[in-house]
C-alpha cells in the first residue's frame, strides 16, 4: 500500500511515505517550527517517495495524547490532505504506536508506553504482549511519582517507553531498569496500524476524525 504517514504529537515532528515496500521518511529537527514546517516536509517526502497524493491508498496520522498545539496541526494537515484527494483517513493512537516500536529492545510481558503532559505529568497505558502484537489493557494520566504504584501489580516485567525516559528515571529512581528509549518511535511506527486499518475498511472519512486531546481544560487535581 501507498500510505502517508503523519506523527507531530511530542518531541519532534516526522512524515513518512511507504511505496511498494519501501519508506521514505524525514523528521523535523526543530519541532517549535511544526506549523510552518510540516507541509513542505510532507511535500519534500512525497517528493522522495515519487508520488503524488493522487497515488496514495490512505493517509495516517498519530491522533494523540500529546501535545493540544501540535495535535491540532498535524490532524488538520492530515484531514487536508485526505480530503483533498478524496483518500480514506486512519488515526492511530499514538501510545499504542510507541509501545509497538520497543518491542525488538525488550522481552517485557508488558510495554507502559509515556508521553509527557504538564510538568512531571505522563499520558500512560499498560499494554500487554498478545502474541506478536499489543493489547491496551488501561490507560491514565499520573505524576512520575505515582507510576510505581500504578504499576505494581505488573511485577518486574515490564518496561517504560518514551522518548527522553531518562527524565523519569532520574526523577522515581526504582524504575530506572524498567526505562527504554523509545528514540526509534517516528510516523514510519504508524504504518503497520494503518494498514490493518485500510485493509480491513477501518479508516475514517476526514471530517471524522478528531485528535485524542485528554487533558484539554482538565484541572491538574483531576485524573482520568
Amino acid at each position: 500500500m501507498k500510505i502517508l504517514a503523519i506523527e507531530c504529537t511530542h518531541g519532534f515532528a516526522s512524515v513518512a511515505v511507504s511505496n511498494a515496500g519501501n519508506v521514505a521518511e524525514q523528521r523535523l529537527a526543530e519541532w517549535q517550527k511544526t506549523a510552518e514546517a510540516l507541509v513542505p516536509l510532507v511535500e519534500q517526502v512525497m517528493a522522495d517517495a515519487g508520488l503524488q497524493p493522487a497515488d496514495l491508498d490512505g493517509v495516517a496520522v498519530s491522533s494523540g495524547p500529546g501535545s493540544f498545539t501540535a495535535l491540532r496541526i498535524g490532524m488538520s494537515v492530515a484531514k487536508g490532505i485526505a480530503f483533498g484527494a478524496d483518500l480514506p483517513l486512519a488515526p492511530v493512537p499514538t501510545l499504542i504506536a510507541l509501545a509497538s516500536s520497543v518491542l525488538p529492545h525488550t522481552d517485557a510481558l508488558h510495554i507502559v508506553p509515556v508521553i509527557p503532559s504538564r510538568a512531571s505529568e505522563y499520558f500512560a497505558a499498560i499494554c500487554r504482549r498478545d502474541g506478536g502484537e499489543l493489547v491496551e489493557v488501561e490507560s491514565f494520566r499520573c505524576d512520575a511519582a505515582e507510576l510505581p504504584g500504578r504499576l505494581a501489580s505488573l511485577g518486574a516485567d515490564f518496561a517504560i517507553a518514551g522518548r527522553g525516559v531518562q527524565v523519569i528515571a532520574d526523577e522515581v529512581s526504582q524504575l530506572a531498569p524498567h526505562c527504554v528509549e523509545a528514540s526509534s518511535f517516528s510516523a514510519s511506527s504508524l504504518l503497520p496500524f494503518a494498514r490493518k486499518a485500510l485493509a480491513e475498511n477501518g479508516a475514517e472519512a476526514s471530517a471524522e476524525a478528531v485528535p485524542d486531546y485528554r487533558q484539554a481544560f482538565v484541572p491538574r487535581s483531576v485524573r482520568s
